[in-house]
């Protein structure tokens, strides 16, 4: 696995990011704008218990990302300016309304923000989602978030562990993964239910290897693993998902995509 996202950070680093990612999103609600946290700030910050193992195990914050509502991506751009925040005019040209990048000139932060949806190996959408948690993407979209990228990376690894350890399986979205949710999704697509399976095996044997974790710890990150398997084995599969899986890996199932932080 690269090193992307993994690089010692001080506290100091770790602070700014933190802050900003909170106070970001608190401006915008008190201009009824919905943006919510992904990425590692969004893992940091729903998992106050084992938060620690980011720093721990040098996983580094590397920019702030958002989840938003493209019907807003006009008050949105008006927002961050604001804010403080310069646009990246060239590519957000590039991504027409689909994405936004944005930089602070003094304190050096870069932000992106996703519309509607998250598309890279895997389409996940989060219409009408974003309401149910704030500040970040409810728990079910976070853990499909890491969990749809085929050539994972370490930092990918190290945010599901926390979020499997911290936070049970279910039925709804409180304090919980919508483990129903992401097993129906899985249930209609083949191709996600493949690359969701494969790297949640990744996650349990990788976790075993982190010195930094006691043995309950990684005897409790396999059993979250293997109850997340229960789930998504018991969900009825659709007539395309098994039609699908007559092809399986003979052919690519994901889109190419360069990688995310």
């Amino acid at each position: 696995m690269s090193a992307i996202g993994m690089s010692n950070q001080t506290d100091e680093q770790r602070l700014l990011f933190e802050q900003e990612a909170v106070r970001i999103v608190n401006k915008a609600v008190e201009q009824g704008l919905t943006l919510r946290l992904l990425g590692s700030l969004a893992f940091h910050l729903h998992c106050p218990e084992y938060n620690r193992l980011q720093k721990e195990l040098g996983r580094a914050y590397t920019d702030i990302d958002y989840a938003g509502y493209k019907a807003q991506a006009a008050r949105i751009e008006k927002f961050l300016s604001q804010m403080g925040y310069r646009e990246d005019l060239e590519v957000n040209t590039l991504f027409a309304g689909e994405r936004l990048i944005y930089n602070h000139p003094s304190n050096g932060l870069h932000i992106d923000i996703f519309f509607d949806k998250l598309n890279f190996c895997h389409e996940i959408s989060w219409i009408e989602r974003l309401e149910v948690d704030q500040p970040t993407i409810p728990l079910a979209e976070m853990l499909l978030e890491k969990m749809q990228i085929v050539r994972i990376n370490e930092k990918d690894i190290i945010d599901t562990m926390i979020l499997l350890l911290e936070h049970p399986f279910g039925d709804h979205d409180h304090e919980t993964i919508h483990i129903a949710r992401i097993s129906k999704l899985c249930a209609r697509d083949w191709g996600l239910w493949r690359t969701i399976t494969m790297n949640l095996r990744k996650v349990a044997q990788l976790g075993q290897a982190y010195e930094q974790l006691t043995a309950e710890e990684k005897e409790h990150l396999t059993s979250q693993v293997d109850l997340a398997f229960e789930w998504i084995d018991a969900e009825p599969k659709t007539f395309s998902w098994k039609m699908r899986s007559k092809i399986g890996d003979r052919a690519r199932w994901y889109q190419e995509v360069d990688d995310i932080s």
